[in-house]
């Protein structure tokens, strides 16, 4: 039998086994077992967050043997059929292939017959806003009044190129992207049952690359073992998938905390003998940097980012007594940085001369302090007595 790739495998088989669309799942259930099913729903939401899964369980839970049911079977010859794609009662098409009025007008011409078995024919429309402007209003009419047995299921990743009269005929769902916990622990649960280990670590870079998707965090996945067996470190992952070791981008902190350019340097000279691009590395950077900004505005454990605790702590420590301004210049300096490395042939040669620049930024002086010796030296002006000058300092001499 030939391999069956993670994201089929274990592809959700009811509304409980979708990651992170309680918002969705809960009203959907809901609806079923109040028999207010909508006769057109509308799911969007970025790639891979449960969309198209979710319209197959929605059509399972309409046709599965047992009745109208939240919890479909998975067994009967319905469910088997439209878990398997071969359903005559329930047709997935796709927008982006079949988005002519000519497509549109023989689904209108079909919708018309009753279901060949099953209690209802459930429409499933991919990519649904690539259809037409003419396509869309052949369907108009038939989707606000569909026949009693037809149901609309669309699904798109771009809801504003939908026209406003097909949305207002349809409920619409808005898919968010998973948390990163949650991929984080959807993963680690489908490897055990796997029975392959994957370092904590490692399932964060994972799951951190996906921004978001489970689909792509298990076709990650599926790379990362092909490429490392059954027992994955943290350091095969950021190889197999180019992205920055942590432990590089705190060396490189504490470089620029400490005003080491040398040291700052070494550390991008690593990562390029290494085989790792310069661009997404100073990405790496700059989500770092912002990291920092928030944990130092806001505390550790607030719910603001999505790294460890430990890591949290550890990032804090880094920055010892670093001001918020401070750490706000270093995140806008990278930023423009970022920018420029975007259309540059020479990426490397930018990130470096920014990085010196970034260690040799001094601490600018907190404006209540500066109008408070100013109020003294207007006070001390009036009395006719002027303070003794203090000495200039690295910290008050400021810097670029």
């Amino acid at each position: 039998m030939s391999y069956l790739v993670l994201a089929r495998k274990w592809r959700p088989s009811s509304f409980d086994g979708i990651v992170g669309q309680e918002h969705v799942t809960r009203t959907l259930k809901n609806a079923i077992s109040l028999d207010r099913v909508h006769h057109a729903y509308l799911f969007c939401g970025a790639r891979g967050v449960g969309k198209t899964t979710a319209a197959r369980i929605l059509a399972k839970a309409l046709n599965c043997v047992v009745g109208t049911t939240a919890t479909p079977c998975g067994e009967c010859d319905s469910c088997r059929e439209v878990t398997a794609g071969t359903s005559i009662d329930v047709l997935e098409i796709d927008g982006a292939s079949n988005r002519g009025i000519a497509e549109i007008r023989e689904l209108r011409e079909g919708i018309k017959y009753a279901p060949a078995r099953d209690r209802h024919k459930v429409y499933i429309i991919d990519e649904v806003h690539m259809l037409t402007q003419e396509a869309f209003n052949a369907l108009l009419k038939t989707l606000e009044e569909p026949p009693a047995h037809a149901r609309f299921i669309f699904a798109t990743t771009e809801a504003q190129k939908i026209p406003v009269t097909i949305l207002s005929r349809c409920q619409r769902f808005d898919f968010r992207r998973i948390p990163l916990g949650e991929v984080v622990a959807h993963l680690g649960g489908l490897l055990a049952k796997e029975g392959i280990a994957v370092s904590h670590e490692g399932l964060r870079l994972i799951a951190r690359e996906s921004e978001g998707s489970m689909r792509d965090a298990l076709s990650l996945l599926d790379q990362v073992i092909a490429f490392a067996g059954e027992d994955v470190t943290g350091e095969q992952v950021s190889r197999i998938l180019g992205v920055a070791d942590r432990a590089w981008l705190h060396e490189l902190l504490q470089a620029v905390f400490a005003r080491d350019s040398r040291a700052a340097l070494e550390v991008v000279s690593r990562v390029n003998d290494y085989g790792l691009a310069v661009k997404p590395f100073a990405g790496e950077i700059l989500q770092i940097l912002r990291d920092l900004v928030v944990l130092k505005a806001c505390g550790a454990n607030a719910g603001v980012t999505d790294l460890a605790d430990d890591e949290e702590q550890q990032l804090l420590k880094l920055a010892g007594e670093t001001q918020l301004t401070d750490l706000h210049r270093l995140f806008h300096t990278m930023l423009a940085a970022v920018s420029e490395m975007a259309t540059s042939r020479q990426p490397r040669m930018v990130l470096e001369m920014v990085l010196v620049r970034m260690t040799q930024l001094r601490s600018l002086q907190p404006l209540d302090l500066l109008l408070h010796r100013l109020a003294r030296l207007e006070e001390a002006l009036s009395t006719g007595r002027l303070p003794t000058p203090a000495p200039l300092t690295a910290s008050t001499t400021g810097g670029a």
